[in-house]
Formats: structure tokens, sequence, C-alpha cells
């Protein structure tokens, strides 16, 4: 295929001006940002088999094309999944996914520290701020916001919501639950302290809204089953492939232990409880760890396989337990940069450049591959190692902040992502 016919109709419209049809039912949307910390392999993760350079670059780290035991799950001619994304997949199908590739953030150096500073401040170079493009994008909502619009899941602010919008936290507790006798008596001793007070009061409740359950647990099966009203050339995977393992009751595999899967589970429910919420935040942020793969990485199984089927089977878990409320959700998955094209002396991957994005939820137009594919021969490679970038993640965030938050065009340009004009705003990327 030619490098224009990659765009396609899709590309081409996602470049068209924003438009805000059903602008006044925005205030319900919920927007949730997944960090994957150490930078993950998007030749893996999203494999380009049609490219003539694909399997000798990649050798043994090489998927098998779609049709084949082990093969990628299909998207297109040129791109599939990694067979452990079964939900993506069937998110793809029941066109609730968008695919990136070969996208960056204008960072260009190797240092996961500076990397990830760059990918969550949105400037262009790195430590250059002490706050986050989401925070900012949270104090620039057009409405009146939520007394606290965003929570952070996890043990630490992460920068991407430090900032002066406020904002709410929460992190799963490694101690034994209190009896209500204890908690009763550390109540009772902050009483007269109004610091203390008011801490302990939006702990707990924080805490009861992430351990909340919805009334009426949502289930994969509807999702799963749109893949047979999807065109034919979609569904052709592998003998035995369909219908996909339900995301969400996926044991744990070796490799990925029990720990990382339960720790998921956690946090996806916690999410779902805060944004189930009329009066909760409108977003969320949790990251991941492990997406360094400098050896033994592993291709259809393996180290990487099973930590891309834990996440995998959590993004289901967070669907389920969003119920009604994912139809108004948006999730974008994202790293700070990829891998090099090829393979190393151990089997691995190191540092490199361009990798993949996601966007996934019920609010998305999705069943689509949005890439200006590069290619990965030689010639084509940035600095001969990387693939190389031609889409800003900036004009990606810009156009799910845009459309789905509704976050004004002028303090994208300003406050939010200063010196970003070349990164314009892709479009087209909600449903209206």
């Amino acid at each position: 295929m030619k490098r224009r016919e990659f765009l396609g109709a899709a590309s081409v419209a996602a470049l068209l001006p924003v438009t805000f049809a059903r602008a006044s039912t925005r205030a319900r949307s919920r927007f949730v940002l997944v960090i994957l910390r150490g930078a993950l392999d998007g030749l893996a993760a999203v494999p380009p088999h049609g490219d003539p350079a694909y399997a000798a670059l990649r050798g043994p780290l090489a998927l098998r094309v779609p049709g084949f035991p082990g093969g990628a799950l299909p998207l297109n001619s040129l791109f599939g999944l990694h067979p452990s994304f079964k939900f993506l997949h069937a998110s793809f199908l029941a066109r609730e996914l968008i695919v990136f590739h070969a996208v960056a953030t204008p960072y260009r150096e190797r240092s996961h520290f500076d990397g990830q500073d760059v990918l969550e401040s949105g400037f262009v170079k790195p430590h250059a701020v002490q706050t986050g493009w989401l925070n900012r994008s949270l104090a620039a909502l057009p409405a009146p916001p939520r007394s606290k619009p965003g929570v952070a899941l996890g043990q630490n602010l992460p920068l991407v919501m430090r900032g002066p919008a406020e904002v709410t936290s929460w992190s799963p507790s490694k101690l034994a639950a209190l009896d209500e006798d204890t908690l009763q008596r550390i109540t009772d001793l902050y009483a007269n302290d109004p610091l203390l007070s008011t801490r302990l009061g939006e702990a707990l409740a924080a805490d009861a809204i992430a351990k909340t359950r919805p009334a009426s647990p949502g289930t994969h099966d509807e999702a799963m089953s749109q893949m047979d009203r999807a065109p034919d050339s979609l569904r052709a995977g592998a003998p035995g492939t369909w219908p996909p393992a339900v995301a969400g009751n996926t044991p744990d595999q070796p490799g990925a232990g029990p720990s990382r899967a339960n720790r998921y589970d956690e946090i996806v429910r916690a999410a779902a409880g805060f944004l189930r919420r009329e009066d909760g935040p409108q977003v969320a942020v949790f990251d991941t760890t492990g997406w360094d793969t400098h050896a033994n990485e592993g291709g259809a199984e393996g180290q990487l396989a099973n930590r891309l089927r834990v996440l995998d089977a959590a993004l289901g878990t967070l669907k389920a337990q969003l119920g009604p409320t994912w139809a108004d959700t948006a999730i974008l998955l994202v790293t700070e940069f990829g891998r090099t094209a090829a393979t190393n002396g151990t089997r691995g991957t190191d540092h490199g450049t361009a990798t993949a994005a996601w966007l996934l939820g019920g609010a998305i137009k999705g069943g689509r591959v949005i890439a200006d594919w590069p290619g990965l021969s030689a010639r084509t490679l940035h600095e001969g190692r990387d693939l190389k970038p031609t889409l800003d993640l900036r004009s990606v965030l810009k156009g799910v902040l845009q459309e789905h938050l509704l976050i004004p065009k002028q303090a994208l340009s300003s406050s939010v992502f200063p010196d970003s004009a070349s990164a314009r705003p892709l479009s087209d990327l909600v449903r209206t």
C-alpha cells in the first residue's frame, strides 16, 4: 500500500474543524487517562504486519499475520492488535476504539524521567513547569466545574494532575481495615481540630465512593456480540479466536502475578465508583508500570503478552463497572515514548521514539486506525533505529479535550499546551 492510502478518509476527517453538536450534554462527559509508564512497545501492541519490513526487522518478536495461531487480531490490511488485547479488539469491532500509531510527544531523547515529564506537563521541554496539562484543562472548563472535577488514583498525585484546579485523590490501603470502634475513636479525637477532621472526613468519603459497586453491574457480552455485525474483513481471525475471552474474568497469567491483576482491578473499580456519581469528578487518572522490556520481551506469549492481557482485562472491568456511564466515557492510554524497531541482543527492545496510543469508550467514534504510516524500511527509521513520529500526541489530546470536555480552543493553545501551534487538534473523535 502507498503512504497516501494509509491516511484514508478517517485521517483526513480528523483534521477538519471541530464542531460542537450536543454541547449541552457534555456536562455528563467522563474522561479517564491511563499512563503506561516505562515506554510501551507500540510495534508489539499494534503490529504493522502488512509492512514488508516488519517480520525481518522484529525477528523473534514478530507476530504472525491474522488467521494463524498466535497471530495478530485484525484491524485492517496493515495493522493488527496483539492477541492479548481481546477486549480492545472487541471494542474496535463495536466501533468504540480508535488506534493511533507512529505517535509521539515532542520529546526526542530516551530518558524515562524526562519523557514522562513532557508527557504530563504538556510543554516541549522537560521540567519547564510544575503543573500538568490535564489539571490546567480542568481549570479551563467552560461551565462552573464541580468542587473537585478530577481524581487521581494511586500512591502519588501525578504531575499531569497538579495545578490550579483542586482535585481529589485515592489510594488502595495496604493496612487492615479499621473496626467501627477504632474508627469512631479516631473521629472523636480529630473532632476539635478543623484541619484534621476535614481531611479525615474527605478521606472516608472518598474511600466510601471508591468501594461502591454499581447497582446492576454491566457485562461485556453486548460489546463482544457486536463483532457479529462488523464487516467480515475485520472479523477474519484465526480459527478458535472467537468468541473472545470475557475481559475481567481472565485468570492471572504466569509472569503477570496476582498482585498486578488485583491492583488493576481495585483501581478501575474505584475509578468507576467516582465517575458513576452525578456529582462526582468528570476526570480520573491512574498509571501502570512494567512496560520497560529490555530483555525477554516475548511475542504472542511471554512477559509483555501477560502484562497486556492483565491490562486488557482491567479495561473490560472498567467498562462493566461504569455501567450506563460508559456511554459518556472516553479513555485514553498513552506512554512516554516507544521502543527500538529492531530487537536487541537479549530478545528485548531498547528506548525508542514513536509508539501507539488508544482512545476507547462509549463516547468514541471508533472502529478506525489513524496513522500516517512512515514505514519500517532502513531509510525511513528515525535515526536509523526507531519508528518515525508522524503524529503529535498533543493533536490527539487537544482533539479529545476540545470535543469531549469542551475545553475552549484558545485555552488549549495558550494555557494547556503552550507552543503547540504546529499540533492541530484532531477532530471527529467523539460521537455526536
